[in-house]
């Protein structure tokens, strides 16, 4: 039976920007502190004051000659280069930064959609100084950041976000680059596989057992074949290398808190009840906070009795948590503080507050690490 073959609709019609600040955090150490631009500089604590422990949340270029990068042990980066700069991470300054940043977007569109504390898109379609080119744009958000910062930022221009994505990673740092839409089969043709977003480590290896090594060679795959393989993300990536990617810049909205409660028809009565409740309710908010990549500092417990009088307490840590268990753990304490289940509980609820971006997670890492000793 002959595969049906459906004609594929592709919106060249949008203009997105995608812009991701050059090794940022480290970035914004160097700005303040000019001397340490001279050296290899790693955003992590020394593994000579974590007893080994930590993980590396940025490095400067110097640094990455030595094949440091994002997430690798602190000891395997003072194993490959002894004589590099480890500096803690200060959450709070990186915020205020990427603050700034977001300021300096907001100049030319609202239309911004962040994807972690360093990158955004940007559709520009409409924009608020009626500019027809996107990628003068993207160079006045280059210059405004540097000029006002002190701080670069490489940029990709084209007409979805998959595609601007690539291009800011093509050229970096201080990179610009456009991909039109007579030149993005042509690009993606050229690309090794494993830069293809979506296609993991463990994804390699099949895509070359089945002499996928290039864009080039996925865009001979048939749809049906990719579909067979790879199921969605077959789907998808037939349409990617293509050129093909519709998903709009979605305005989001900081959350404040992520939490779950319950009300029960029949009011608990013991202990083990309302501990067995916060722990399926700590799991739950565990798998929210996994949704929209959040950790928080704040957890709150709530408790309405069977006469509908309410008791909220909460605690606030020096340190991220998103974990269940350690949810789990602080509402348990609280609820010790609250106690009393005599007059019946008809409400338990467990929300966690003060909310940042998993990517803070790695600066304060160290903090519970050392805790923990």
């Amino acid at each position: 039976m002959a595969e049906l073959i459906f004609p594929l609709k592709n919106d060249t019609s949008r203009k997105i920007i995608h812009i991701d600040m050059d090794a940022f955090f480290a970035s914004v150490e160097e700005r303040d502190d000019p001397e340490l631009a001279k050296h290899p500089l790693v955003i992590a604590r020394h593994p000579s004051d974590t007893g080994g422990k930590g993980v590396v949340t940025t490095a400067n270029y110097k640094a990455r000659i030595y094949g440091i990068h994002s997430a690798m042990s602190a000891q395997k980066a003072y194993e490959l280069c002894p004589q590099a700069i480890f500096k803690p991470g200060d959450h709070e300054k990186y915020s205020a930064v990427s603050k700034q940043v977001r300021e300096i977007f907001h100049r030319y569109t609202d239309i911004i959609e962040p994807v972690s504390i360093d990158e955004a898109y940007l559709d520009v379609t409409q924009n608020k100084i009626d500019a027809r080119s996107a990628i003068k744009i993207a160079r006045l958000i280059q210059q405004d950041i540097w000029q006002e910062l002190q701080l670069t930022c490489s940029a990709g221009v084209s007409y979805n976000k998959f595609l601007s994505k690539l291009a800011s990673d093509y050229q970096k740092p201080q990179g610009m680059t456009l991909i039109s839409p007579d030149e993005a089969v042509i690009f993606l043709k050229r690309l090794p596989i494993e830069k293809f977003h979506g296609v993991g480590k463990k994804t390699v290896p099949k895509m070359n057992d089945l002499g996928i090594f290039t864009g080039a060679d996925l865009y001979e795959k048939s749809e049906m074949f990719l579909i067979q393989e790879f199921g969605k993300m077959g789907y998808s990536l037939y349409r990617k290398v293509r050129g093909i990617h519709d998903s709009p810049v979605n305005i989001t909205r900081e959350r404040k808190s992520v939490g779950k409660e319950h009300t029960y028809g029949r009011p608990l009565s013991t202990e083990d009840e309302v501990l067995s409740q916060l722990r399926q309710l700590a799991e739950k908010v565990e798998g929210s906070l996994k949704r929209v990549q959040k950790h928080g500092k704040t957890v709150v417990v709530k408790i309405r009795y069977a006469d509908y009088t309410t008791v909220t307490r909460r605690v606030t840590l020096p340190y991220y948590i998103e974990k269940k268990e350690e949810m789990f753990s602080q509402a348990s304490l609280i609820w010790e503080e609250i106690g009393g289940v005599e007059k019946g509980i008809r409400l338990v609820g467990i929300t966690l507050t003060n909310l940042d971006p998993v990517a803070y997670e790695n600066i304060v890492l160290p903090l519970w690490e050392e805790r923990s000793n």
